[in-house]
């Protein structure tokens, strides 16, 4: 028998690991049977090389509980140490020096940092083992085995031990406050999360098999009887679809797939991306655009990361571009930076250039569907525009590329490019100044009023809905700087684009002053700016707008980023444009009965109110109230 202390300069790593893992030490599992895996697969290499026996047989990996001795094992038939490879693997981690960094160092920084620079991978076992056991036998032919012990103090020891077949046996004695973890549906649970996908078939108990009775005998109904049996449960699939080559797979192949990574999400993806790079770095993956309407989920946990089919996280927000997060799969790359316990991103160059292929494989797609099948493209618009949007917003190598496949939607349904909609509105839509005003709304059924004369002018009006429309069209008048974007309620339809041309108004200055504290009578508070324009006598007495500028500062401030937060601190302001042509306004002019007067521009205020959703509570009721009280 051998004894000695692990190579640590902390009188036990025990409340170390706890102290930094325990957060996360479900992960002790994955690590166990990570290690398995790579043993295996060592074992195969050096087997080609000739080191070693060739491989024969069982090659897969158990997981096994015993809920009596309260022990759960990890069992591979890897590559196996000898006694000379214990003291270097087991015996002597990088350990020296942690009291001292642990001092130097508090929080989740160090939490990070210890894990990075001390080797606790096969060390989280002791997040939930009291005592853990070694058994290994080499596969190297002259070797024997051996056993490892040690109970969480720098103290183990290694004896001799008798082995039925060569490969590792992890045991873990279970601790008390621990037990969760001899729970088959616990176990269950942490290897579908981090295991699904590993390389080497891996064993947890056992399924139920039914097949028909090898005598024949037949039940009542004259079938032939089910017998029930018992065999292994393989938790993963060992090729996952990632890792072939899309040149074998189907359509039907990549549903079933996005099924599988989804169970609870109902809706087919709008399309995929099989990624498979192999130079500067190594990285494959499926990445899926699920159908987002006009809604924005940013949800980073959609995406998980792997590293050699090993799940490491699914927080990929420093692996892809933030707008990326939008979609759903998977993406594996060993060439990741990873620190030891396979928890933590290390940052580094790699890390960028596989975010920049990332965006570039995602915007040739896009180009080339735009391309192969611009019908198709334009038919899933309403899906893939928020998505777009997001892109050009926060990346901008996207930007540029997005310009040759982003598309202007107008009321009619018509998809449009940049150039295309700028040649179809010609000199129409040009104001005074020269620019190009590119009327658009953000809810057509509501602002139908607004889009109508607009529509009888000649003008092209866009839809542009969804939260991200006002940070969107602010970033394409950067990049168009000769076009300026109005959403259609921002004003009255002759000042929509101000040209050479006005209309007479049928009120002089004294009449306006006259006619102005009648109207300010119906609007409640200071939030209501009235003004006097000369419009169509057919068109509306009193219109309520808002000002562009305010209101896109406001809804930039409401989404997040854009504005200041002095816009969207402040309150709402209206103004209210006053139709000097209209009859009714001549109307209010001529009466002398003040309280008329007054009811008259009550009643029209009040319409104009409930046009734009703006009469509530009491007052909305009270103008219903009345209206009913008119008909009796």
């Amino acid at each position: 028998m051998a004894t000695g202390n692990i190579n640590v300069q902390t009188e036990n790593i025990f409340p170390i690991i706890k102290k930094f893992l325990y957060s996360d030490h479900e992960i002790f599992l994955r690590e166990l049977v990570s290690n398995a895996v790579d043993a295996t697969q060592k074992r195969k290499t050096l087997a080609k090389l000739g080191e070693v026996p060739s491989v024969e047989g069982n090659t897969s990996i158990e997981v096994i509980r015993d809920e009596e001795a309260k022990t759960l094992t990890i069992r591979d038939r890897g590559i196996g140490m000898t006694e000379e490879e214990v003291n270097k693997y087991i015996n002597q981690i990088a350990f020296s020096g942690a009291t001292e960094f642990l001092d130097k160092y508090q929080g989740e920084e160090a939490k990070t940092a210890i894990i990075g620079h001390f080797g606790l991978g096969f060390y989280s076992a002791f997040m939930v083992a009291k005592h853990v056991d070694i058994i290994t036998w080499s596969q190297r032919e002259d070797a024997t085995p051996v056993k490892w012990s040690c109970d969480g103090s720098p103290a183990y020891s290694i004896d001799p031990v008798e082995k039925a077949e060569r490969g590792t046996d992890i045991i873990l004695h279970i601790a008390d406050d621990s037990t969760e973890f001899l729970e088959d549906a616990r176990i269950q649970g942490i290897l579908t999360k981090y295991c699904k996908f590993m390389p080497v078939e891996i064993i947890h108990g056992t399924r139920s098999e039914w097949n028909d009775d090898p005598s024949g005998e037949k039940d009542e109904n004259g079938n032939v009887k089910k017998i029930e049996s018992k065999v292994p449960r393989v938790v993963n699939a060992t090729a996952p679809l990632w890792s072939k080559a899309p040149a074998d797979l189907k359509d039907e192949d990549y549903a079933e797939f996005y099924k599988d990574l989804y169970p609870m999400n109902f809706e087919d993806p709008l399309f995929h991306i099989h990624l498979n790079v192999d130079f500067p770095f190594n990285l494959t993956g499926i990445l899926y655009f699920p159908q987002l309407k006009k809604e924005m989920e940013l949800r980073r946990d959609k995406i998980h990361l792997y590293s050699n089919q090993v799940f490491i996280t699914d927080n990929v927000e420093n692996i892809v571009p933030d707008f990326l997060t939008l979609l759903h799969g998977v993406i594996d790359s060993p060439d990741i930076p990873l620190n030891v316990s396979r928890s933590y991103l290390q940052e580094d160059a790699n890390v960028k250039k596989i975010s920049g292929h990332i965006s570039k494989k995602v915007s040739d797609k896009l180009n080339s569907m735009f391309k192969k099948d611009r019908e198709s493209f334009a038919a899933q618009w309403d899906d893939l525009r928020i998505f777009i949007e997001y892109g050009m917003l926060t990346d901008e190598k996207f930007m540029e590329r997005a310009k040759k496949f982003m598309l202007f939607k107008d009321t009619s349904g018509a998809c449009m490019t940049y150039e295309e909609l700028i040649e179809s509105v010609g000199e129409t839509q040009k104001d005074k100044n020269g620019k190009i005003i590119l009327p658009y709304t953000a809810d057509a059924t509501n602002q139908h009023g607004f889009i109508a004369p607009a529509l009888e002018r000649g003008y092209k009006v866009l839809a542009m809905e969804g939260p991200l429309a006002s940070h969107m069209v602010q970033k394409l008048e950067e990049a168009y700087p000769d076009v300026q974007f109005k959403r259609v309620d921002s004003d009255v339809i002759d000042n929509l684009i101000e040209t050479e041309e006005s209309a007479t108004s049928a009120l002089d200055e004294k009449q306006e002053e006259a006619v102005k504290p009648v109207i300010e009578s119906a609007f409640p508070g200071e939030s209501y700016k009235v003004k006097f324009v000369a419009m169509s006598p057919t068109a509306a007495p009193l219109t309520i707008t808002r000002s562009e500028f305010m209101r896109r500062m406001k809804e930039q401030q409401a989404v997040g980023g854009g504005g200041f937060q002095m816009f969207g601190n402040m309150p709402d302001s209206y103004d209210v444009a006053v139709n000097a042509n209209h009859p009714l306004v001549q109307k209010i002019l001529e009466e002398t009965n003040d309280e008329a007067r007054k009811a008259m521009a009550k009643k029209a205020g009040d319409l104009a109110r409930l046009s734009q959703g703006l009469l509530e509570g009491e007052e909305l009721t009270s103008f219903i109230e009345k209206g009913y009280a008119e008909l009796a």
